[in-house]
């Protein structure tokens, strides 16, 4: 398989670092590097930036691959929506992963919540209390500041939809290069996708497994015919399936076993990809495109 299949250089296979435990970060980050993975996507939400700077810059020097070897993403948080916030957010993710740029920087969703350094505001009754103040727009232009300042290569939008993303694509200055939505066979985002190819921005597919949740894609039937005529896990022929579709995939193994697994795929055989996009059944597992609920992390009260 072809390490990229587009024009900004991101490898289609990418290791994502929501790991609520440190040394795990640590571990596991690592492990995925040393297994092939060169696209580590990661985010101030995530609470772990110092570690998977640790992981890095120690892998890195382990297997003597050099920086630009890696496609290194960030994102701005919801809390940060605001333009006067969006640089100095972008550099303490920068700082905390110990670089000296980005390869690109999302929005992490379209919802701007109250500034302030609670990542998950609410009001008394529990609910999040939104930021009516600036629009998708106002942050849109901070992010294009980004890029003239040379900080970051690459921008884009995470947990949108066709109509979001066709809005910040008509009135940009800069372009985004790239959306990272939740995809699998349950949920395609076939609309979003065209989109996406129609103008040459990088479909960036999370959850590709269904987020491991059982039963889900992983023991649908199809998939698991599909494994045991060609040799195959689930997870490689769910992968392999994303991958011919054109999107760049984001998995998180845990372990250097699942990381040697999930990095050994090939595209399948036309009549098995076929039957895979004929699957009907329909689900997404992350709301938050709906809600504007952050559901990345527990809070702990």
């Amino acid at each position: 398989m072809k390490t990229t299949n587009n024009k900004i250089g991101m490898p289609t296979l990418g290791f994502g670092t929501l790991i609520p435990d440190k040394a795990l970060t640590i571990s596991a980050t690592i492990d995925a590097l040393e297994a092939g993975f060169r696209h580590f996507d990661s985010a101030e939400r995530y609470q772990n930036e110092n570690e998977v700077g640790i992981a890095l810059r120690e892998g890195l020097a382990a297997t003597g691959i050099k920086r630009e070897e890696i496609f290194v993403t960030g994102k701005l948080w919801n809390t940060n929506h605001r333009p006067d916030r969006v640089k100095a957010a972008f550099e303490a993710s920068l700082g905390r992963l110990g670089l000296d740029y980005m390869d690109a920087y999302l929005i992490h969703t379209p919802f701007a919540f109250q500034p302030g350094e609670d990542h998950d505001p609410r009001d008394e009754n529990g609910h999040t209390i939104y930021d009516q103040e600036v629009t998708l727009a106002n942050t849109w232009k901070a992010m294009e500041n980004l890029v003239d300042e040379g900080k970051v290569k690459n921008i884009g939008l995470s947990d949108v939809n066709v109509e979001q993303l066709s809005s910040i694509y008509k009135s940009a200055r800069i372009k985004p290069s790239i959306i990272q939505v939740e995809a699998h066979p349950y949920l395609p985002e076939t609309e979003l996708l065209n989109f996406c190819k129609e103008n040459d921005i990088v479909f960036l597919a999370f959850a590709p497994l269904g987020h491991g949740i059982r039963p889900g894609v992983l023991e649908d039937p199809v998939i698991l015919r599909i494994a045991e005529k060609i040799g195959k896990t689930p997870a490689q022929v769910l992968l392999g399936w994303a991958a011919q579709r054109e999107t760049t995939i984001l998995t998180t193994p845990k372990t250097k076993a699942r990381a040697k697994e999930n990095f050994d795929v090939d595209f399948l055989p036309q009549d098995a990809f076929d039957e895979i996009n004929g699957i009907e059944t329909r689900q997404r597992y992350n709301q938050v495109v709906k809600t504007g609920v952050p559901g990345f992390i527990a809070r702990v009260d």
